[in-house]
């Protein structure tokens, strides 16, 4: 069985209290976008292990037990008796990129599983299951644009008229911002500053400035070529510029395919280009 998990951006993203529970509270927009890792479950043969994880593309760091993949596979497998299988990923989002990239693949890889072994689970039970694995996680059962609070886990629906025949760029400097470190560093708000709901319906072309992300002062400060380049993108015409997330991806929001080479331009950088329909 083959599937895709797709990536998304933050437009804006406020940073509220502290919780009891040490997590923070949030407000930000999500967004799904093309850009997609491909995964493979296959049945494990010729081996008594009760999983092998098979990763190329993009490097993700650490042991492959604490791979997210892994450890949903491994949650449901105790679960339901699921036989020892083979998880094969190709890695297209970059990591520590803001992207949502491993709570994408955890979603997916679950969505998956649900299917291929007909585990009857709902959307509601795969949020639920999925929240222990990350904030956003839940936001990719679904998959649709959604306002989200909380810790990123409370969704509601929400419409973006103003990114239809947009085009999409994303730079991502050779820097990994991990959350932690990104929290460890902000500022938190006692509100929100805009409704992000109502913010998002007005024309791109009014974003700049009015929606932001909190995370910017913190990130560029101690990695500035992340602002270099969010300016850098400002001056070649982007209507919109932001990091998403808790960086270190620039996403920049252009009204038609830019005309500079983005690749020679942005040099070192994972680059990705898009229209948004």
């Amino acid at each position: 069985m083959v599937d895709y998990a797709n990536a998304k951006i933050n437009i804006g993203l406020y940073i509220l209290n502290t919780r009891p529970d040490g997590y923070h509270n949030l407000e930000t927009v999500f967004f799904p976008i093309p850009l997609r890792d491909t995964l493979e479950i296959r049945p494990l043969k010729m081996s008594n292990a009760p999983w092998e994880l098979i990763s190329i593309g993009f490097p993700v760091a650490g042991d492959p037990k604490d791979n997210l993949i892994v450890r949903v596979f491994t949650s449901l497998q105790k679960e339901f008796d699921l036989p020892p299988c083979s998880l094969y990923i190709d890695k297209k989002i970059p990591s520590g990129a803001g992207l949502g990239g491993g709570s994408s693949d955890a979603a997916t890889i679950m969505k998956m599983l649900n299917e291929k072994f007909d585990l009857g689970l709902t959307g509601d039970e795969m949020k639920q299951r999925l929240s222990m694995f990350g904030a956003d996680c839940a936001f990719f059962v679904e998959n649709k644009p959604a306002f989200a609070e909380g810790i990123g886990n409370v969704l509601t629906p929400v419409s973006l008229p103003g990114l239809k025949n947009k085009y999409l760029v994303l730079i991502k400097p050779p820097v990994f911002v991990s959350t932690k470190e990104a929290y460890a560093k902000v500022m938190c708000r006692t509100e929100a500053p805009v409704d992000l709901r109502e913010a998002v319906q007005k024309p791109v072309t009014e974003w700049q400035g009015y929606i932001i992300n909190d995370f910017e002062p913190s990130v560029f400060d101690k990695y500035p070529q992340v602002r270099v380049i969010r300016d850098m993108l400002e001056r070649l015409g982007a209507l919109y510029t932001s990091m998403s997330g808790s960086g270190s991806t620039v996403v920049a929001i252009f009204d038609h395919k830019p005309y500079n080479d983005m690749v020679e331009l942005f040099k070192d950088c994972f680059v990705y280009q898009s229209s948004l329909i």
